[in-house]
């Protein structure tokens, strides 16, 4: 028929747009990508590289007490000298309670409760709370910093109380993220876990609905868990950040390193989206204050399922 292309031609014509459309699709993707602003990366950025392999997925980084404390803190690990923070932050953040079938959960939020295109939580350990995750001055000003970043990325920042680091406190959480995420239903959700917080990240990757929902894990001076290799987190390649301190006297680096590895060597067929940095001397409350929030976050954003 006139007008009309042979059969093959058409075929191969739709297979052209076709190709055309995706490869539109994926060059548009990261251009699309949230990516955060910088806020004092001067200040934060890493100490000096001492090496770096895997293709850049394992780092060892210079950290000393003297400089990084001492030199940082107005008090040492008490009051950041006033340079590393800004507390107008405050006026967005707000102690609030959260009834769910868990229980009650407090917490605190900074930043936009509806409507983010991010949500980071911060999960503290042992005889840690919520407010920990909000204190402005410890840990050099790195809480601040986060909050800074929410606020001025659009984002949502939370710091719970929990029950406990079992089940029924991984219930909560759960049900913490569930709330947001459907205010928010846009939002990447990432979830930082310090010292034996470790234990929820790897429950709530472990969980049905969680494990489907959570787009990154941080764990900062935690522990590891076999189980993650089986997790619906796992299997959508959740990225993973280790941040430890070689001398962390609770959780072994080594330990923890040779966990890394297994996640790497357990996907072959495509790499694992994870990295590892080593802070070099340090222990274990380094990683919390030394974590590059907006590095790490970005470079989570880049690999979020």
């Amino acid at each position: 028929m006139r007008g009309r292309w042979p059969a093959g031609q058409r075929g191969a014509a739709a297979l052209h747009t076709l190709l055309v459309s995706l490869l539109f699709l994926f060059s548009a993707a990261p251009a699309d990508a949230l990516e955060l602003k910088p806020y004092k990366d001067d200040l934060f950025a890493y100490p000096a590289t001492l090496s770096s392999t895997d293709k850049g997925a394992y780092t060892i980084i210079d950290y000393q007490e003297l400089r990084d404390i001492n030199a940082r803190d107005q008090v040492p690990e008490r009051r950041v000298q006033a340079k590393y923070v800004d507390v107008g932050v405050r006026k967005v953040q707000q102690d609030l309670l959260l009834n769910t079938d868990a229980g009650d959960v407090r917490h605190v939020a900074v930043g936009k409760t509806e409507g983010a295109g991010i949500i980071v939580l911060y999960l503290h350990g042992q005889g840690g709370s919520r407010k920990q995750g909000v204190d402005d001055f410890t840990f050099g000003g790195n809480f601040n910093r986060i909050k800074n970043l929410m606020a001025g990325n659009g984002g949502l920042y939370l710091s719970p109380d929990f029950t406990d680091f079992g089940d029924k406190g991984a219930a909560q959480v759960a049900a913490l993220i569930g709330h947001y995420a459907e205010a928010s239903p846009d939002a990447k959700i990432f979830v930082a876990c310090g010292s034996m917080g470790g234990a929820l990240c790897w429950k709530l990757a472990g969980r049905s609905d969680t494990g489907r929902r959570i787009n990154g894990l941080l764990l900062l001076g935690s522990l590891w868990d076999d189980s993650f290799l089986s997790s619906p987190a796992y299997r959508r390649h959740v990225p993973v950040f280790f941040g430890q301190g070689s001398k962390d006297p609770v959780f072994p680096v080594e330990k923890q390193e040779a966990f890394f590895r297994s996640i790497i060597a357990s996907s072959k067929a495509y790499p694992y989206p994870t990295r590892f940095v080593r802070f070099e001397t340090g222990t274990h409350g380094t990683p919390i204050r030394m974590v590059d929030w907006r590095q790490t976050l970005n470079w989570m954003l880049s690999k979020a399922p």
